[in-house]
């Protein structure tokens, strides 16, 4: 089973709850798949055993052959290709590897090279497997990055991913390819309206979905109240303690600080199983 811990916004708890329910379960895989930001090594400190590059496909356009029709530049919806007189410009960073200028090139002008967006580390941690995708500062997409992380997992095992904050593309791919969302917020106006459009997405995907409301305390009816009316299971409440900020801001899992939370959170993962099929 593939939980996708993952969160509207940033700064709700999600890398928190992450590390932590895959340290409380053993056997479990971390997949950090906030390549833009990959954070949970902070609180591992994994041993990397190998690295394997992305790539991605940008257009190499023959000259000689192109006859500067434009097609390709109109098909293009990134502007990655401008036709100006007998010259064409192709701008890689703006290219997100589709190869649709490729296929509507008249002449087969227009072949594929490749360019490193980034790469995937894979290691151990704390005996279990670690994956983390990096990708290079000004590169658009981080979906091939994290296609490649998912390539990487043991499929007949359980594996926890923490998925990079918001609803942008890599953050779809990993929902779509987990079996369950943990959706981890906050109760504050800022955690109600990002776990709106993350459930949303979530729904869209046809992924079950469960809430965690992090730094729980006497606001919870804003998150609990959005939940009832979208038929939402709260399934994990983390309480509003200085101590728990205080262990984070010293690099310590949940679970490490107060070991006593890895019965609920192995409690939340047979939770999660029986709901996922339902």
């Amino acid at each position: 089973m593939i939980i996708a811990v993952a969160s509207g916004k940033g700064g709700t708890g999600k890398t928190t709850v992450a590390v932590s329910l895959a340290l409380a379960l053993p056997g479990a895989q971390l997949l950090d798949a906030d390549a833009e930001e990959p954070n949970a090594h902070l609180f591992l400190g994994p041993a990397i055993e190998k690295t394997v590059p992305v790539f991605m496909m940008v257009p190499d356009v023959d000259l000689s052959t192109c006859t500067f029709c434009g097609k390709c530049a109109e098909f293009c919806q990134f502007n990655a290709l401008a036709v100006v007189k007998q010259q064409v410009l192709v701008f890689p960073e703006l290219c997100h590897g589709c190869s649709g200028c490729v296929y509507v090139c008249p002449e087969g002008a227009i072949g594929r090279r490749e360019r490193q967006i980034g790469e995937v580390e894979v290691g151990t941690a704390r005996g279990m497997r670690f994956i983390q995708g990096r990708l290079k500062p000004g590169e658009p997409s981080a979906v091939r990055i994290v296609r490649e992380e998912f390539s990487q997992l043991d499929r007949d095992g359980f594996a926890v991913v923490d998925a990079a904050p918001g609803t942008a593309c890599a953050v779809q791919d990993t929902i779509a390819n987990s079996d369950f969302c943990l959706l981890v917020t906050e109760p504050t106006p800022f955690g109600l309206h990002d776990l709106q459009m993350a459930a949303s997405l979530a729904h869209e995907l046809r992924i079950p979905v469960g809430v965690a409301i992090n730094r729980s305390g006497h606001r919870d009816e804003i998150i609990e109240n959005e939940c009832t009316a979208r038929n939402l299971p709260v399934l994990l409440k983390i309480p509003f303690d200085r101590r728990i900020a205080e262990a984070y801001s010293r690099g310590e899992p949940l679970v490490d600080a107060f070991p006593d939370w890895r019965k609920p959170l192995r409690d939340l993962c047979a939770e999660i199983e029986r709901r996922k099929d339902q």
